[in-house]
């Protein structure tokens, strides 16, 4: 046996095996009810993320976004106000510099004659403000590349562990109170193993927290 054919033999079945091991994702989600909700048809609502620039507590804009076009999309679909409109209708008082950093802020503006008067004119019943983040928790493992006169190629194995997790707390601009809250977890590990070619095999781990936590939220605010 040669040294050359000893790595090949010991990497080959795990690279055939890892598209069934590896790149998976576990997610869950937990809610409260603080109070009954329901969502007339000419009620909307808007999906905001905590805007604390420069932060490393802000919420991540894309995930903000990926809530709010689900929720307006697919079964139980919501008429969802884009955040852009939305801040642009209630200017200045929720742009990045004026945004609340917490919702303990959302009381007294939600209550401001101005915002009040504007918030009815949109028809916005609901106001739901995403915390939290994806962060990766572990990594290990290593990769070397090179070129030669005759070609060239990777060898290695690297694995990540990415964590996302978010809670979305829902407000009833009516009432203006918290009508509840709802969480989700999403835990996955990539992985990228390479034999002259990288294989990446990639845990999509905000995506499964996007589409667990709007399913939830459209529950949630539709079956109050």
């Amino acid at each position: 046996m040669s040294s050359d054919s000893l790595p090949l033999r010991i990497w080959l079945p795990l690279i055939l095996c890892l598209p069934l091991l590896g790149g998976c994702v576990t997610a869950t989600v937990q809610q409260v009810r603080e109070a009954s909700t329901g969502l007339a048809d000419t009620e909307a609502i808007v999906v905001l993320g905590r805007k604390d620039r420069p932060s490393s507590d802000e919420t991540e804009m894309n995930f903000v976004r990926c809530v709010g076009d689900r929720m307006g999309k697919g079964g139980q679909r919501m008429n969802v106000i884009s955040e852009v409109a939305f801040r642009d209708a209630v200017f200045p008082w929720f742009e990045p510099r004026t945004a609340p950093a917490n919702t303990s802020d959302l009381p007294e503006i939600i209550a401001t004659p101005v915002v009040a008067s504007r918030l009815r004119e949109l028809g916005l019943r609901y106001l739901v403000w995403i915390d939290g983040s994806t962060v990766r928790t572990d990594s290990a493992g290593s990769m070397t590349c090179s070129v030669t006169a005759t070609g060239g190629g990777c060898f290695g194995f690297l694995t990540w562990e990415n964590d996302s997790s978010y809670e979305a707390t829902v407000w009833d601009v009516q009432s203006g109170q918290a009508v509840g809250r709802v969480s989700s977890d999403a835990i996955g590990t990539s992985y990228i193993p390479a034999v002259v070619v990288p294989v990446p095999l990639i845990a999509r781990v905000q995506n499964s927290a996007c589409a667990s936590l709007s399913n939830q939220l459209k529950t949630f605010l539709l079956n109050g």
